[in-house]
């Protein structure tokens, strides 16, 4: 007999997919296929918690499941006792900018900190009452006070960028938590979380000189990360989904500078100066390759992100920083049909709403209309398939071959159009984005 299914985790699955997005919970039930690059992303988790550090470009196309793929991950990276952050990328989220935009992304990345017993983000405040917790339970044993123990226990925070007003923040946290000062302890997780605008309000606060800023993202993310292992965590793992936001930017120099950062993070990473911190950046092939506009136009991150030149169709690299997302087969889109059809049915059999035949006779009709697309690129499919056992449900005496023929399926195009409407006509740096022939 199948293991029941819990509402919540039916309800979360299909609504996402059935709106084409990515569940926050409930991935395992309907996970099928990649194995080999989720053992691959497993052993980046496990190094990470040994303090290491990891570093991957996930590259797929829209809708071949990059983001479900890095919700997995996450959810393997909290199962580990790690901390995750993640984040998409936008116009107003960006790894290097001077109007506010990089404090944003560490801002939502800090919203969006999840651990095991807080997955669905918000966990900053759990993660400093784990750490006071440890320095309470450690001052009891050897009597040194509280305050003492947190800056002891935060010194070599201090030979960091931001190191000493991060220890005084956390120093102030303590404070309003021994004090019951409700207001001292949420100016102290708004200045962890990279909300104060200005230094003079961080410092009538908290007394502190300076504010988390644009240009000391990475920074803040290697003192969380070293803050959050003080805390009893494993390590911290960081997701950046959407890189292809960077590939839209106009300006070369802003598209320029945003890569910088991403070099920067690399490097560290392969020189191993870093401990505890894994990154984690989902990207579409275009926004990769594109040796004009995309990552590759950065001659550096292109030698270092080269793919092995002994790889091939059968021999894949899974160790490369780069990972390329096999497209599912059919046989995995089948079994990724059959999960969903289980989830709907609540893991009741005799509830199942179109048999085996069904399925299949539903993919020959998706072939028919848009070819090889429709188990390559799914996420359009996968909604159509809901719809249609949605309607069986509704109407029970409906034969889901009378439905068949009513089910539309369109290429899912991504974000191409947006791309296009973008980029048309706009100041480049380069001297072509205006060019018509």
């Amino acid at each position: 007999m199948s293991k029941p299914i819990r509402p919540r985790d039916r309800d979360a699955v299909l609504q996402a997919l059935r709106a084409g997005v990515v569940p926050r919970s409930g991935q395992y039930l309907v996970q099928v296929g990649r194995v080999r690059e989720i053992q691959a992303l497993i052993s980046d988790v496990e190094r990470i918690a040994n303090g290491g550090a990891s570093f991957r470009v996930v590259v797929g196309e829209y809708g071949a499941g990059k983001t479900f793929f890095l919700n997995q991950v996450r959810a393997v990276a909290l199962e580990k006792k790690l901390v995750a952050a993640y984040a998409d990328l936008n116009p107003d989220r960006r790894l290097h900018a001077s109007n506010g935009q990089a404090r944003s992304l560490y801002s939502e990345l800090m919203k969006n900190l999840s651990t095991r017993s807080k997955p669905d983000g918000g966990a900053l405040a759990t993660v400093l009452e784990k750490f006071i917790t440890t320095v309470l339970e450690e001052s009891k044993e050897s009597g040194e006070t509280p305050e003492n123990l947190i800056f002891r226990k935060c010194a070599h925070l201090t030979e960091m960028v931001n190191g000493y007003d991060f220890a005084a923040v956390v120093t102030a946290y303590w404070r309003g938590y021994d004090q019951g000062n409700e207001q001292l302890k949420l100016d102290a997780i708004r200045w962890l979380r990279g909300e104060f605008a200005t230094k003079t309000d961080a410092r009538q606060a908290l007394g502190v000189r300076n504010i988390v800023e644009d240009s000391q993202l990475y920074d803040q993310l290697k003192l969380m990360a070293a803050f959050v292992r003080l805390a009893g965590y494993a390590g911290l793992v960081v997701g950046l989904d959407e890189l292809v936001n960077l590939y839209k930017l106009a300006n070369t120099a802003a598209r320029n500078a945003n890569y910088e950062q991403i070099l920067r993070i690399l490097n560290d990473v392969l020189q191993g100066t870093v401990e505890g911190l894994g990154f984690i950046l989902g990207c579409t092939p275009d926004s990769l390759l594109d040796t004009r506009r995309g990552i590759y136009s950065y001659s550096a991150l292109q030698s270092r992100l080269a793919e092995n030149s002994f790889s091939n169709s059968t021999l894949v690299d899974y160790n490369h920083p780069l990972l390329r997302l096999a497209a599912l087969t059919r046989e995995d889109f089948f079994m990724l049909l059959e999960n969903i059809r289980h989830v709907y049915a609540a893991a009741d059999v005799e509830k199942y709403l179109v048999p085996n035949a069904g399925i299949k006779a539903f993919m020959e009709h998706c072939e028919k209309r848009i070819g090889e697309a429709y188990f390559r690129t799914p996420r359009t499919t996968i909604t159509a398939f809901i719809n249609l056992l949605s309607l069986l449900d509704q109407y029970p005496g409906t034969s889901w071959e009378s439905m068949l023929d009513n089910v539309e399926i369109v290429r899912d195009e991504g974000g191409a159009a947006d791309l296009q409407l973008e980029t048309e006509g706009a100041p480049d740096g380069d001297g072509f984005a205006d060019f018509k022939l």
